[in-house]
């Protein structure tokens, strides 16, 4: 049995799909209801105990997602993957770990993520991507309103991936011997601005699209009418990071490990074209 949490999100859902029906998947989801269709799942939250025995009873892997970063849920989930037996932890972390020139808030967490995970006592698996592709749907309102993406640093590169690709590798992790105290940096084929992804939108879409960059000002306005200020601020913070070339480098993980080459952005947009109009 495997056990995926973060299945209401952008890549827990994926990799439920990737790991397709053949395999024996149980879900842990706070809102069971948007979860996918066609798995066992659990309700539970990471600070109830109980919740989490019942998920992790007769579970031999886990992929694990959290969000938080003032609780400490990793703990929380290792202390009763340990008790419930589960001997494979899967952790989504962040490539900014690997980075000393970071230090926001959500890095630093996600450091402490990985600590614990590595003391758990458990088989463990770190998979670090970069910024997911779908990211960029929250330009939809924006390009269907006034075809203007709004975005930092619209010259940066960041070596973005789709997050299906996360998904995948990870099924094969979760399913394959081999990955055991492995750190895998997951990232697209290329590095790509927000320029250029502005382009690629616009020709997916048969229409002009118009690039306007916010200043970091702005952009924290913005941010924090979407998330907590301390969270908004780490999200500046690591796109000034972005405009340093911090995030252009390329890995070649995700292509070793599915045995095909990473996704395009050009690839993701034509597949999502809808969502933005």
């Amino acid at each position: 049995m495997i056990l995926v949490t973060g299945v209401t999100g952008t890549v827990g859902a994926a990799v439920v799909r990737a790991l397709g029906p053949h395999q024996q998947v149980r879900a842990l989801a706070r809102r069971p209801e948007l979860a996918p269709s066609g798995i066992e799942v659990y309700q539970g939250e990471y600070a109830d105990h109980d919740a989490l025995l019942r998920a992790l009873t007769g579970v031999r892997a886990a992929f694990l997602v959290t969000n938080s970063p003032v609780e400490p849920d990793d703990e929380r989930f290792t202390a009763a993957a340990r008790e419930a037996g589960v001997q494979h932890l899967v952790k989504l972390s962040a490539q900014a770990v690997a980075d000393e020139t970071a230090d926001d808030l959500i890095t630093r967490r996600q450091r402490h993520n990985e600590t614990v995970i590595r003391s758990s006592g458990l088989d463990w698996t770190l998979l670090r991507p970069r910024a997911f592709m779908s990211n960029t749907l929250s330009w939809a309102p924006s390009i269907r309103a006034h075809g203007v993406v709004r975005a930092l640093y619209g010259m940066a590169p960041n070596s973005c991936v789709d997050p299906r690709d996360i998904a995948e590798v990870a099924a094969r992790v979760l399913t394959e011997p081999g990955h055991e105290g492995r750190t895998y940096a997951l990232t697209g084929p290329e590095p790509i601005t927000p320029e250029e992804q502005t382009r690629q939108l616009g020709d997916v879409l048969g229409r002009p699209l118009r690039f306007a960059e916010l200043t970091p000002e702005q952009a924290l306005a913005h941010l924090t009418t979407r998330y907590p200020q301390p969270v908004a601020r780490a999200l500046v913070e690591s796109a000034g990071r972005t405009a340093a070339g911090a995030k252009a480098e390329v890995s070649p993980a995700v292509a070793e490990l599915t045995g095909r080459p990473a996704r395009t952005f050009r690839t993701w947009a034509a597949e999502h074209a809808a969502a933005f109009g």
